[in-house]
């Protein structure tokens, strides 16, 4: 009886989540219209040349794509390493050149007040390539080993798409052929890893 009980509060939320969705809710931290629009005055990007404004906004979304995709990657090395190792996993798990220029990296921008925090783990004052060799450390290859198979393939994945955003991030432009290799190489891991 209680199972049943529990079944149907369940349903209804499910239910609600769904009508709401249908809606129009947005998600959690997406921006509206009138943010873009009170943004882009803010930048004045109005004044720019309108070309180069183009431009940069298709490259957004490819940032955007490679941006989501690295910090994924981030949480799960550090979901992972947590649940196998604990709440002292930085220490254990990482080589001590990473964690330096990774605290390297927190010192110098604490010293900037007025920038915020890239994130409340260490992990995110890593490079894009640390996370391939902190997975590929012999210690804690084999936490990863069943989600990635092959670590050389996780190496060319994390390469690739790191030059890809490199270019991106010095107001570089990729080429549709790049585009759709960053794409490709997004779902592999997607669907290999999850």
């Amino acid at each position: 009886m209680e199972y049943e009980r529990l079944y149907a509060f369940v349903f209804k939320g499910l239910l609600t989540e769904t009508a709401l969705d249908k809606a129009g809710r947005r998600p959690k931290g997406d921006f509206s219209e009138e943010w873009r629009i009170e943004t882009f005055k803010r930048l004045g990007l109005q004044l720019m040349d309108e070309s180069l404004v183009i431009k940069s906004r298709k490259m957004a979304v490819v940032y955007t794509a490679i941006c989501s995709f690295e910090n994924s990657v981030r949480e799960f090395v550090a979901k992972k390493l947590l649940e196998e190792k604990g709440e002292n996993w930085w220490e254990l798990c990482v080589k001590k050149e990473i964690r330096t220029n990774a605290e390297t990296r927190k010192n110098s921008e604490k010293g900037v007040r007025w920038l915020t925090p890239r994130g409340d783990s260490m992990i995110y004052y890593t490079e894009f390539g640390d996370l391939v060799s902190i997975m590929a450390k012999t210690e804690n290859w084999k936490f990863f080993e069943v989600h990635i198979v092959d670590i050389d393939w996780a190496k060319q994945i994390i390469s690739t798409l790191e030059k890809s955003r490199n270019i991106i991030m010095h107001s570089g432009e990729l080429a549709p052929t790049d585009i759709e290799r960053v794409g490709m190489y997004i779902r592999d891991w997607l669907q290999q890893v999850g």
